[in-house]
């Protein structure tokens, strides 16, 4: 059997580090924030997950594609994120699920990656010196040519990325809209008393498909907009709840999501997750950060101020929640990481609107804190009915 020929590729990151491999996916050039993430399984729920737009990421564990690629493990209608960089890729995979290998699938969505790299070395660098801009090539022979292009990127900081993966126009979502893993298919609760479904308005920053099968699981009927609809918009079609998606970039820079967040408090029952809770906390007054490296991992401690149990989450969010911005008189801090203690989850005090910064739908990752997170947002918007 012939040797399959491969192709040198550069990773460069903006502070001049520059990383050689070999070219995987489609070959083309590309620029983004370089990323970890911890995960050792679930990389085509990363690859599909909105929030990586703008990101090129590297997977610590060192091998990937071992089992190859599916219909149902995706989180949207495509790959997002702008690069991927691993140690080693499987071009042979092993499943019974798996319908094509990861390179290919790579290939079809126009994705370039890197392989080869000391992915160790690269994610050390990034703990010690910070996420920042990289670009891959397999096409320039320079390093310092490609140091300069990443340099060129202007970053995600001030940045309203959300604009690139919303929807562009409202749509009603049932299960049979996207594709699930089958154990997300066996989930069945009740609708409410009368099995009247809870009417839920789903700003769509980036939103992942879990997200709404969980929605549907816990008696929602969704619709999904995009993330500039309007409050008045919103409140017109008379929601039982609203629930703020995941998404990528900057929080501060969605400016129309966090002005439509504020014109709902107190009219309708909310509920955030990632990006979504940190639109929350700017409506409330607060502030956030760009953090040093994120956190991006289906293993990341966060404990639960109520009960003090902790919960292993899913995360991925390169911003934060500063806490001494918020209004203690107001907003309540439900959740803290336990790794570095950053803010996890709040509450509004005098009303029904709460939010976690980690993912409780988790795919990849574990269920520690779906079910009681779905199910406080169906308690809530019960409550509130008439």
């Amino acid at each position: 059997m012939a040797q399959r020929k491969r192709r040198k590729a550069m990773l460069a990151l903006e502070d001049g580090r520059v990383f050689h491999g070999w070219a995987i996916g489609f070959h083309r050039d590309t620029v983004g924030e370089v990323v970890f993430n911890t995960s050792m399984t679930g990389y085509q729920e990363i690859l599909t997950d909105p929030s990586y737009k703008g990101q090129i990421v590297t997977m610590t564990y060192p091998l990937i594609g071992n089992y190859g690629v599916n219909a149902a493990d995706v989180e949207s209608l495509g790959v997002q994120v702008e690069g991927f960089v691993v140690r080693e890729l499987c071009r042979h995979p092993s499943n019974w699920r798996a319908g094509m290998p990861l390179e290919e699938y790579m290939k079809r969505h126009r994705i370039p990656g890197i392989e080869g790299v000391d992915t160790r070395a690269l994610t050390r660098h990034i703990r010690t010196a910070g996420a920042m801009r990289a670009a891959i090539s397999s096409r320039v022979e320079n390093p310092d040519d490609l140091v300069d292009k990443a340099r060129a990127w202007p970053g995600l900081v001030g940045r309203d990325m959300v604009r690139r993966v919303s929807c562009k126009e409202p749509f009603p979502w049932t299960p049979d809209d996207g594709p699930g893993p089958s154990w997300s298919r066996r989930l069945s609760l009740d609708a409410g008393r009368g099995g009247k479904p809870y009417r839920v308005i789903a700003l769509d920053f980036g939103i992942k498909f879990n997200i709404l099968r969980l929605l549907h699981a816990h008696g929602c009927e969704v619709t999904v907009v995009p993330g500039a609809t309007s409050a008045r918009e919103i409140l017109a079609q008379d929601p039982d709840g609203v629930f703020l998606s995941n998404g990528p970039g900057d929080p501060a820079a969605v400016t129309y999501g966090i002005d439509t967040v504020r014109a709902l408090l107190g009219k309708v029952p909310v509920f955030g997750i990632c990006l979504g809770h940190q639109i929350l906390a700017l409506a409330l007054g607060a502030r956030t950060f760009k953090m040093k490296f994120g956190h991006r991992g289906a293993n990341q401690p966060v404990k639960e101020l109520a009960t003090g149990r902790v919960l292993i989450t899913s995360q991925n969010h390169g911003f934060c929640v500063d806490p001494s911005t918020l209004d203690s008189g107001r907003v309540r801090v439900t959740h803290i990481n336990l790794n570095d203690e950053t803010l996890e989850g709040i509450e509004l005090k005098n009303g029904a609107a709460f939010s976690v910064q980690h993912h409780p739908e988790a795919s990849p990752g574990p269920h520690d804190s779906m079910k009681d997170l779905f199910g406080k947002f169906a308690a809530s918007m019960e409550a509130a009915r008439p």
